[in-house]
């Protein structure tokens, strides 16, 4: 690896993180599909809010993890935390094969959090070092395109073998691939990035905070906007990630169309993501933020009221272009405004807050459906949406 930063001068090892964030992707692509299916016909869990508790402890899990991956990714190393992220990924894809009661589950998706949040953090962190202030967007664009791309294969794929071959075991050999092959590249091929930060901090304009967490929580204008907006576009992806099969599984959609509805939002999110990273380096990063939120919320709310195939397609096709308006611009306008030291901590603390949206939305979903209905629930986390997109608005300069 260069000391230089630069995606040129570093394309091997950027390109080598892109592919390792494919597979850890596709960890969580492996059970987006069949869980909820799970949940209800192998362990007779009829209740949205129960169903969703695999959710609820993976976004809690993740985002705790998220944020004590950027305090000690500074103290032990970027690598460390990525190797450690797949160790702890094993045993998952075994635990969802053969566990006999839903709290085997729900345990296998708390080490998937830790898996997400050690992996998935130190990738981000590691190619923002790589290349450097000019291609921020564009690396992140790569980067979560990889990832969500793997999210979206991987949940057409297991869609298909579930519809095959059963829900269990076989969906989730794909796991067991991904576990081993990202653990045997991250010991012997990545190399670490920390030292390009030294050469960085002389020439950055931005100041140390004195509070990085309160800072990046709320308190900066522009940190808070963005943290907001993070946490509310999770608080939406957890209810589509539980929710949507159940809706669809209403409207009388078998298994394999599931699959395929269900990858549509992924895939576009993720192939988005490719074109608007790049964009985010050329054009005011609010305007993308804001369009991109705007543009979730009013395709979720139309997601109440339509029935048909296509139409459920049209509108998740529109949700994942929205979702990949802001996903990369998340990451590099963080990283825009904050001095590279704190850079980890703050990535740390906006993807704490961000990935809390996980829980947060499937706690806010699985108990109004309840209490509701599935369709009030969907209404209720879209008027969020179009809230933070007036937030960004409003408050970030």
């Amino acid at each position: 690896m260069d000391k230089k930063q630069g995606l040129r001068e570093n394309w091997i090892q950027f390109s080598l993180l892109v592919l390792i964030n494919g597979f850890v992707g596709g960890m969580v692509g492996m059970e987006r599909t069949i869980l909820p299916d799970i949940a209800e016909h192998e362990f007779n869990i009829a209740a949205n809010s129960a169903i969703l508790s695999f959710i609820v402890v993976f976004g809690i899990t993740k985002a705790i993890t998220n944020y004590f991956t950027g305090v000690l990714s500074d103290r032990y190393g970027r690598k460390a935390l990525l190797i450690l992220g797949w160790i702890i990924a094993l045993p998952i894809p075994f635990i969802l094969m053969y566990a006999s009661h839903w709290y085997g589950i729900v345990f296998s998706n708390i080490l998937l959090g830790i898996n997400q949040g050690l992996a998935w953090s130190s990738t981000v962190v590691m190619k923002i070092d790589l290349v450097g202030k000019k291609d921020r967007g564009l690396a992140m664009g790569l980067n979560e395109s990889a990832g969500y791309l793997a999210v979206g294969v991987t949940a057409f794929i297991t869609g298909y073998i579930a519809s095959n071959f059963g829900l269990r075991p076989y969906p989730f050999f794909i796991g067991v691939g991904f576990s081993f092959l990202g653990l045997f590249l991250s010991l012997i091929f990545v190399k670490d990035t920390r030292q390009l930060v030294d050469a960085e901090k002389i020439n950055t304009s931005q100041n140390v905070q004195k509070n990085i967490f309160w800072e990046t929580t709320w308190k900066d204008r522009n940190l808070g906007s963005i943290t907001q907006a993070g946490m509310v576009n999770n608080l939406n992806d957890g209810m589509v990630w539980g929710i949507l099969p159940v809706i669809l599984a209403s409207n009388g959609f078998n298994l394999l169309q599931i699959g395929k509805l269900v990858a549509v939002y992924p895939l576009v999110w993720g192939f988005g993501q490719l074109f608007m990273g790049k964009l985010s380096d050329h054009i005011n990063k609010k305007v993308l933020l804001f369009w991109g939120m705007l543009i979730q919320g009013f395709a979720l709310l139309l997601m109440a009221y339509v029935n048909d195939f296509m139409h459920f397609a049209c509108l998740l096709f529109i949700l994942g272009l929205g979702t990949a308006a802001v996903y990369p611009t998340f990451l590099a306008a963080i990283s825009d405004h904050v001095h590279p030291v704190q850079r980890a901590r703050s990535i740390g603390v906006f993807r704490l807050w961000r990935d809390l949206g996980y829980a947060i939305g499937a706690l806010l979903t699985g108990f109004v459906a309840d209490i509701l209905n599935i369709e009030g629930s969907v209404i209720l986390i879209a008027g969020l949406t179009l809230l933070s997109s007036l937030i960004i608005k409003i408050r970030m300069n």
